[in-house]
């Protein structure tokens, strides 16, 4: 009787030679994908545990993903991208941090925590483009596990799915270099950046340091990929005036018109003992964005409790652009041009020339017959 593989093994014979490394002496390697930029040596897995040297070798994961579902973009979340549009998302397995309070932690703790089992799908670039295009997709995401660490997978991913006229997105940690950064220009369109705090030591708790992230949001912004930022506000955790203050004025800093999104914490994974974030905090956290000078501050996860905190507003005139309640677009009024109608301000963002019937308010698994199946064991 043959031994059954496991996850593990599965993994790791679904690779291919990566780009974002460099060769160093004794069989090891340096790789460049995320920003701890491990050096590995022979035989050994990077911090993500997806990515190994094996005889000097850096294998990188290839030929599948952890899982797909359909999510109307606002999930992502992006606020001023094709707001309407349906994304279709693609995770895999694997992460460079561990945050305690992973809400994805079934996928991107798969090789590290005993507990997170996510068998994963054979896939291919056409198919995977071919189901987003059957499904009424304008955006194909890697999300749900950090996309950096997969990026030669999701670039070549991407090809397809810019050839085919799709959109293509990250949703990221931002743990990122200059490297892996230069590598994905070309072929990421937009960019969600989970900014988990302004303090170096609480990125050491999540198994990260900050420095590359910040580094990170101004090289995208500076590169022109359209940018939005995330943070989850945890009591106790990266909640302070202080804390908040450093943040915003950070983002400000770099342009007064990056979306900043602040959404809700509740209790997941390891995480059970700060309070779950009640909505005043939402609405403190959001005027001191404000007061920095961001002019486009959301509220999440708490529809129809944080005010007009979830819409978009003209930052000249005040008018409101587009009302939203959760993911739902109840009216949209930005114009064909990315401008606001009442005084003709320009809109940032990432605008289609006229808003089309929404697919869907809620996440949903792909309908329909798909060629993704379960890499046989």
């Amino acid at each position: 009787m043959y031994p059954v593989p496991t996850l593990r093994d599965i993994v790791y014979q679904n690779v291919r030679e990566g780009d974002l490394y460099e060769k160093l002496d004794r069989n090891r390697v340096r790789c460049y994908a995320c920003g701890h930029c491990c050096p590995i040596p022979d035989g050994q897995p990077g911090v993500c545990k997806v990515r190994y040297n094996q005889d000097g070798t850096l294998y990188v994961p290839w030929g599948y993903v952890g899982g797909v579902q359909c999510d109307p973009i606002e999930k992502k979340p992006f606020f001023h991208a094709y707001p309407g549009s349906l994304a279709y998302s693609f995770g895999m397995l694997g992460c460079d941090l561990h945050c305690a309070y992973c809400q994805n932690w079934v996928t991107s703790q798969a090789l590290r925590d005993p507990n997170a089992v996510s068998v994963p799908l054979q896939a291919s670039p056409e198919a995977l483009v071919q189901d987003a295009l059957r499904q009424g997709a304008k955006v194909l995401v890697s999300t749900y596990n950090e996309p950096l660490i997969t990026a030669e997978w999701a670039v070549e991913i991407f090809k397809h799915a810019r050839a085919a006229g799709l959109s293509t997105a990250f949703v990221s940690n931002g743990n990122g270099t200059p490297q892996v950064l230069e590598y994905i220009r070309p072929w990421v369109d937009l960019y969600k950046v989970d900014l988990k705090s302004f303090d170096d030591r609480h990125y050491h708790e999540l198994g990260g340091r900050i420095g590359p992230i910040l580094e990170t949001i101004r090289a995208l912004y500076d590169m022109g990929v359209w940018l939005e930022i995330v943070t989850l506000l945890i009591p106790g955790f990266n909640d302070s005036d202080d804390e908040l203050k450093g943040m915003t004025d950070f983002l400000a800093g770099i342009s007064p018109n990056i979306p900043w999104h602040v959404t809700a914490f509740h209790k997941d994974y390891k995480m059970d003992d700060p309070d779950d974030t009640r909505a005043e905090d939402l609405l403190r956290a959001a005027e001191i964005g404000r007061k920095a000078g961001l002019r486009y501050v959301y509220a999440g996860n708490m529809p129809g409790r944080v005010g007009d905190l979830e819409d978009t507003r003209c930052h000249q005139c005040g008018e409101t652009l587009i009302r939203r309640s959760s993911y739902f677009v109840k009216d949209y009024r930005v114009t064909a041009d990315g401008k606001c109608p009442s005084c003709q301000a320009v809109i940032p963002g990432r605008w289609a020339a006229r808003f089309e019937h929404q697919i869907t308010d809620r996440p949903f698994l792909p309908r329909g017959s798909s060629r993704l199946v379960t890499i046989p064991s």
